[in-house]
């Protein structure tokens, strides 16, 4: 494929975020075209793909409008339903609450959101890298040769290191960036519930995080763990904190004793919000490049889509003459950017006591289901806030 010398949009990578992005840029009329650097769309996997049910997002996230995608997509993207969480704190004293969603098949979702963006008439460059962005034209290089294409508005969907972020001053400062790294192994023969995500917390197996064990169905599941290097102990890898995870688990050890793993993945996780601006006058900034992850269990799924679908509105109507493109960034935060900043809130609150198995039990005994099902997207009862707050005083 040779591009056009110029677009209206331009979209660097075609996650959930991209995808969305492209898909409603080329609805409201922008002539679009979406960049992916991936082979294959959505291969190799990038997280562990748990999409909760729209109206569970809906009933969390009362401001937002969900894009369509979000709340229909084929029966081929779900490996396995789910309709329980679990939250292990160290002592294994079990809380769990009804949850509703979907284990996907990222692949599959992935691919899916691409072709709707197709579909709704943007083109799609796969094996396709942007090398250099220079005002509003970028530079690609990949399987269909070296190309420069001008746009009228990029947008970046590039990750958490993007490089439309980097090179439009749209980055946290250093001091206040702050990630978590993860590693997650899909495997086979395990023995665990098949509709129910179990979360497990404890410094000696994830400092500064949780494990995840996510069904995938018949016997297969998605097992990872999401720590902060500056909590763990020197000299241990993710990797090695995940074999301890598997191995001496006192209730996922024996679930996962004989598992086989199939697949290796391994990224870095955005988990201190947003930076000031996620916009220029011909850029913006969506997904984890733009730190629209919550921070307290990582979940950036629904908030990519959301903010996907208000940064292809907002780009196509820049294009058309009818709004500047720093109002991108007044839009997604009067959709979902309180509950961004509340969830980093709740987890520097949690950052305290998860130095102490002691506290973090403490912790996990005054949270009640309820309270921690609205903590997953962003919610803070004021009650849990104040009992973290007391038990960080309480440590010193």
């Amino acid at each position: 494929m040779i591009p056009e010398a110029s677009y209206d949009v331009i979209v660097v990578g075609a996650g959930p975020a991209g995808s969305t992005s492209a898909l409603y840029a080329a609805k409201n009329g922008a002539s679009v075209l979406l960049l992916d650097r991936k082979r294959e769309i959505g291969s190799p996997i990038q997280c562990a793909g748990f999409l909760p049910d729209a109206s569970e997002v809906q009933a969390l996230l009362r401001d937002a409008r969900l894009p369509d995608t979000l709340k229909n997509y084929p029966d081929s993207c779900v490996l396995q339903r789910i309709d329980t969480q679990r939250i292990v704190p160290p002592n294994c004293n079990i809380k769990e609450f009804a949850v509703r969603g979907a284990v996907l098949d990222r692949r599959r979702y992935d691919q899916f959101l691409a072709e709707q963006a197709a579909r709704a008439g943007a083109e799609l460059m796969v094996k396709t890298r942007a090398t250099k962005i220079e005002g509003t034209t970028v530079e690609t290089s990949g399987v269909f040769g070296k190309h420069r294409v001008k746009a009228k508005a990029i947008i970046g969907a590039d990750g958490p290191n993007s490089l439309v972020a980097k090179s439009k001053g749209l980055v946290l400062k250093p001091e206040s960036r702050e990630i978590s790294v993860a590693i997650e192994y899909q495997v086979r023969n395990v023995d665990i519930d098949p509709s129910a995500l179990e979360m497990y917390f404890g410094k000696d197996f994830v400092p500064g995080g949780y494990a995840w064990i996510f069904p995938e169905g018949r016997g297969r599941a998605n097992v990872g763990i999401g720590i902060r290097s500056g909590m763990a102990e020197k000299k241990i890898s993710a990797k090695e904190y995940l074999h301890r995870f598997m191995r001496d688990h006192p209730l996922a050890g024996p679930k996962l004793k004989h598992s086989i793993i199939m697949n290796v993945v391994a990224g870095v996780i955005p988990v201190n919000g947003a930076p000031e601006r996620t916009a220029t006058e011909n850029t913006l900034i969506v997904g984890d490049a733009a730190g629209q992850i919550f921070a307290t269990n990582g979940g950036g799924i629904p908030p990519a889509m959301i903010a996907g679908k208000i940064a292809g509105e907002t780009a196509a109507e820049f294009a058309a003459g009818k709004c500047r493109l720093e109002e991108y960034d007044r839009r997604w935060r009067a959709q979902f950017g309180s509950a961004l900043e509340t969830s980093v809130q709740a987890r520097q609150l949690m950052d305290g006591v998860m130095k102490s198995d002691t506290l973090m039990n403490a912790a996990f005994k005054l949270i009640s289901p309820e309270q921690m099902k609205v903590m997953q997207c962003g919610k803070l009862p004021a009650p849990v806030k104040l009992g973290l707050q007391a038990l960080n005083r309480g440590k010193k």
